[in-house]
Formats: structure tokens, sequence, C-alpha cells
């Protein structure tokens, strides 16, 4: 399955159980590891772990492979592993708590790292890095013997 095909139906099976506040990021250009994230959130621990069974069992029906999940002893947090999408499914106390958007950015204001603008920006840092290096000077003391 694609990535993209792994994540909407991922997304249609957290709806079909009244998953609330769900997001998918792009993160291709983050990591390696993974092309997709979605984040969900359930009213309680009992719907926390349907949407992420909800998942795994639609998943399976269309032909992808559920690679793990974990959490599903406190169903506070779940995490579903689909290979190239990983799903996170909260309560939302937790999903505040941790706020992985702020970690993956949102779809209309995507986190990076920010990069020095500009030419005078660039020659600073070019010029920083070409500096010398301050070295210690050790002040060796030499004590003469008594007599």
């Amino acid at each position: 399955m694609s990535p993209d095909k792994l994540a909407k139906t991922a997304v249609a099976a957290l709806e079909d159980i009244k998953g609330r506040d769900i997001v998918v990021f792009n993160v291709t250009k983050r990591t390696a590891m993974f092309d997709k994230v979605i984040v969900a959130s359930g009213d309680s621990n009992r719907q926390v772990r349907a949407l992420a069974n909800n998942v795994c069992e639609e998943v399976k029906k269309g032909g992808g492979r559920v690679f793990s999940t974990e959490g599903g002893q406190t169903g506070e947090w779940v995490l579903v592993d689909l290979g190239a999408v990983i799903v996170h499914v909260m309560q939302p106390a937790i999903r505040q708590y941790y706020n992985l958007e702020e970690i993956w950015g949102t779809p209309q204001r995507p986190v990076g790292v920010k990069i020095a603008a500009g030419k005078e920006a660039a020659r600073k840092t070019a010029a920083r890095k070409a500096a010398p290096r301050k070295t210690a000077v050790r002040k060796t003391v030499v004590r003469r013997a008594p007599k």
C-alpha cells in the first residue's frame, strides 16, 4: 500500500468511530523513517483503544500491514505503526501535554529549522567559523629548591 492510501484508510477508520481533531502531517522532508504522521483524539481510554483497533482492522482489510501497536493497555496514548504511516491516538489531556503538533508542525505553519537569511547573515556565519579559536596559555611556575 502506498503511504497516501495508508493515510486515507487510517483517517477513514478514525472518522468511523468518531475520532476528533484528526491531523495528518507529511514528514518526508524531516525524517526518513516514515512519510506521514497522523494524530487524533478520543474521549476515553475505551474509545482510544477502539480507534486504534479500527485502524488496524481497516488497514488489514485494505491489504496493508500493521507492524506494531503500543499503549493499548492503558488507552491514554496508542501508537499504531503502519510502516510509512504512524498513527497516534490520544486522550485530549495527553495530546495537549505532549503537543506533537509543535514537533511535526501544523499544516498551516510547518516547523522548520531557522536558516540565516541573506548574504550578510551567511557572511557572519562564515567569518565566525573561520576565526581562529582562542587557546588557553598555561603559565608554568619554576620553583627553586630551598637551600
